[in-house]
């Protein structure tokens, strides 16, 4: 067995679950085994990145995890960082 965590953040709330895993389980089994999907049911995996220690994965589905391992979901941004920093320097001047 080894042992990751699952962790998924909103702007009012964050989760990090700590689950054990048989040995050549994958980033997606991780997310399934949490339970992560029920509390936060907007997490849509087909449109969201996923990533092991702020690293994307393509196929979280391919992905072996290793001991220790943390699997992120992320949020699609909001707003473009171009823009938000054009916005920024746009009200300081």
């Amino acid at each position: 067995m080894i042992r990751v965590e699952v962790a998924y953040a909103r702007p009012d709330i964050q989760r990090l679950i700590a689950l054990s895993l048989p040995e050549g389980s994958t980033a997606l089994d991780a997310i399934r085994e949490s339970g992560i999907e029920g509390l936060f049911p907007g997490i849509d995996l087909e449109h969201q990145s996923v990533g092991v220690f702020s690293q994307v994965i393509a196929e979280p589905g391919l992905y072996r995890l290793r001991e220790g391992d943390r699997v992120e979901i992320y949020r699609p941004l909001e707003i473009d960082p171009k823009e938000a920093r054009a916005k920024r320097a746009g009200t300081r001047r």
